[in-house]
C-alpha cells in the first residue's frame, strides 16, 4: 500500500514529464512542508534556479517573515517570488505544483504571484 508521500512523488513525476521551464518561460515550483513554503523559478534547459523565496527565518536565507499563520506566510512567499521574477525581467512562468493538490497554501502562493504580476 502506498503512503501519502509515495503518491505525491508519483504525481510529481507525471507532472514533470509534461511541465518544463525554458529561459523565456521558466518553471515556478512550489514545495510545502508541514512548517514552511518554498518557491523557486527554474530554467530547466540550463538547470539553474533564477529566483527563490521561502518563509524560513531570516538567518536561513529566507524572506523576512511576519508573525502570522502559515497561510499568511504563503501569501508573502507568493508576493516575494513574483517581485524577484519581475526584477529578473520574467513575467510569464509555468506553474509546477510539485504533486500537491492545488488547494490551500499552494493555491495561495499561486494567487498572490498572479496578483503581483506573474502570468501563468
Amino acid at each position: 500500500m502506498q503512503n501519502k508521500q509515495d503518491k505525491r512523488i508519483r504525481l510529481k513525476r507525471k507532472i514533470r514529464s509534461k511541465v518544463s521551464g525554458t529561459l523565456e518561460r521558466p518553471r515556478l515550483s512550489v514545495f510545502r512542508s508541514n512548517k514552511f513554503v518554498y518557491a523557486q523559478v527554474i530554467d530547466d534547459t540550463e538547470g539553474k534556479t533564477i529566483a527563490s523565496a521561502s518563509d524560513l527565518p531570516r538567518g536561513k536565507a529566507g524572506i523576512k517573515t511576519s508573525k502570522g499563520t502559515k497561510t499568511d506566510r504563503a501569501r508573502e512567499v507568493g508576493r516575494s517570488i513574483a517581485e524577484a521574477c519581475l526584477l529578473s525581467k520574467i513575467d510569464k512562468v509555468v506553474f509546477d505544483r510539485n504533486g500537491f493538490k492545488y488547494t490551500g497554501r499552494i493555491k495561495v502562493v499561486a494567487d498572490e504571484a498572479r496578483k503581483a504580476g506573474l502570468k501563468f
